[in-house]
């Protein structure tokens, strides 16, 4: 192999390497976008859920005033 050659075929393999990177680099940040949509999704579904237990909270409170407020009438 002369010279040229050889610098042919490390510029080849250079340029394959750097089309992999780049391959590499943007299936990384395909995974991040989608990490960040279920931590998005995941944060909103923690937020139902705790204002669903406030909401719970308070219909047990009612209900338990209501049962209070039936056993003194009796």
């Amino acid at each position: 192999m002369t010279d040229s050659e050889d610098i042919g075929a490390v510029a080849g393999q250079l340029a394959d390497l750097t089309h992999g990177v780049e391959e590499m680099k943007n299936q990384l940040e395909t995974m991040r976008l989608q990490a960040e949509t279920q931590q998005s999704r995941a944060d909103t579904q923690q937020e139902r859920i705790d204002l669903a237990a406030r909401e719970l909270a308070e219909v047990s409170d009612r209900l338990q005033a209501a049962a209070r407020a039936l056993r003194q009438s009796i």
